[in-house]
């Protein structure tokens, strides 16, 4: 009889062990829009947003997108980015933003506030929108 209460301990123990990601950290159930890339204001449009646990979305200035994010805060990695594939006089800074996406490597949420940086100085500056 111990064997089995020592599972179902364990998988009461994982199961409980919630999203680590920047989602439950403060991005959840919002909509950031980009406003700097590396302290220069982003002129086009682009957001993202942490749908479920473990995803990323959101808008670039031509296209959606998706993919995973499955680093624990504060560690910030999207793996393979999907989007459509739509064409626009954005693209470049499409190109530009989800170049960045890829490349951060750590967030930080403070209110209403997102920075996404890595090590090699770049900085994305995010505002929330409910």
């Amino acid at each position: 009889m111990k064997p089995a209460l020592a599972l179902m301990a364990c998988l009461a123990l994982i199961a409980c062990q919630g999203d680590e990601t920047v989602r439950a950290y403060g991005g959840a159930d919002r909509v950031w829009t980009l406003k700097e890339l590396n302290g220069s204001t982003f002129g086009a449009r682009a957001t993202l947003t942490f749908p479920e646990p473990g995803e990323i979305g959101g808008e670039a200035p031509c296209n959606r997108f998706f993919g995973a994010m499955e680093a624990p805060y504060p560690w910030f990695e999207t793996g393979a980015i999907g989007s459509t594939r739509m064409a626009c006089p954005d693209i470049e800074a499409e190109n530009a933003y989800l170049a960045a996406l890829d490349a951060a490597t750590l967030a930080e949420v403070s209110g209403d506030t997102l920075i996404l940086s890595n090590t090699t100085g770049l900085v994305m500056v995010f505002e929330a929108t409910d």
